[in-house]
């Protein structure tokens, strides 16, 4: 079996007396889509920022392919594609600049950039005339797909979703779900995505790490989790997600 394309190894990460995230081993096999999910303060962003070097952990080892992750070797990291919430775009940069930014600091010309604009748009569902556009101009669901955008600039090996449409209207998140999931499956990247939210978790990826107080509490498709959760936890935690969709979807 191939190496993972980027794996957690027994990872600390401790913040003061009595506050840490771990122990952790979590790995992502070629090709996986996993969603990390968990109550609020689980550690899934700390996870996330973990992977991408953003962090260094006190203990244990962050792999990205067979070796440790430097967060200084920049074309190591470049591997890896990263969306935020929200877009985090540059406001004076047009939304074509803010997706080509690191194409062109590494020398990227202009005829290149175009033609990657042009497929990227077309994956993202973003017309032609978005990329002239500043951010202030962009929907929230436009800036989003630009974050997409840029994230895949590089065609990396891995991409990395921190909520990343976590602030949207219930129309916009839907409409991008679908984008997302298309998109996945179009560019096949490995993936981990960090939500809330287990019905969207269970519809864009193919399995779930559940987060309890900084552990992983249980690995593994939806199923699996609803019929042999490895502790109670699992289970409450299930069994009140779908109570709070019932709730929100019943007539008042």
């Amino acid at each position: 079996m191939p190496p993972p394309v980027l794996e957690l190894r027994q990872v600390v990460k401790r913040f003061g007396p009595g506050a840490e995230v771990g122990p952790i081993d979590l790995a992502l096999p070629r090709g996986t889509r996993l969603a990390l999910v968990g109550p609020s303060g689980a550690g899934k962003t700390t996870v996330l920022r973990l992977l991408l070097g953003v962090l260094r952990p006190d203990q244990g080892e962050v792999l990205l392919g067979e070796r440790p992750l430097d967060p200084d070797d920049h074309r190591a990291r470049r591997r890896i594609g990263y969306v935020v919430q929200g877009g985090g775009l540059f406001p004076h940069l047009t939304a074509g600049a803010n997706a080509s930014l690191v194409a062109r600091q590494l020398g990227w010309d202009r005829g290149r950039v175009a033609e990657r604009l042009d497929a990227l748009g077309a994956l993202a569902r973003l017309p032609a005339d978005t990329w002239g556009r500043f951010p202030t101009e962009l929907s929230g669901g436009q800036a989003q797909r630009v974050s997409l955008a840029r994230a895949l600039f590089l065609d990396p090996e891995l991409l990395l979703l921190d909520e990343p449409l976590g602030a949207l209207d219930p129309i916009t998140r839907a409409e991008l779900q679908e984008d997302l999931r298309t998109a996945f499956r179009a560019v096949r990247k490995t993936v981990l995505l960090v939500t809330h939210d287990l019905a969207e978790a269970t519809f864009l990826c193919d399995g779930l790490a559940l987060l309890r107080e900084g552990r992983v509490a249980q690995v593994g498709p939806l199923e699996e989790l609803v019929r042999a959760p490895a502790e109670p936890f699992v289970a409450r935690f299930i069994r009140a997600q779908r109570a709070l969709h019932l709730g929100a979807g019943e007539a008042p």
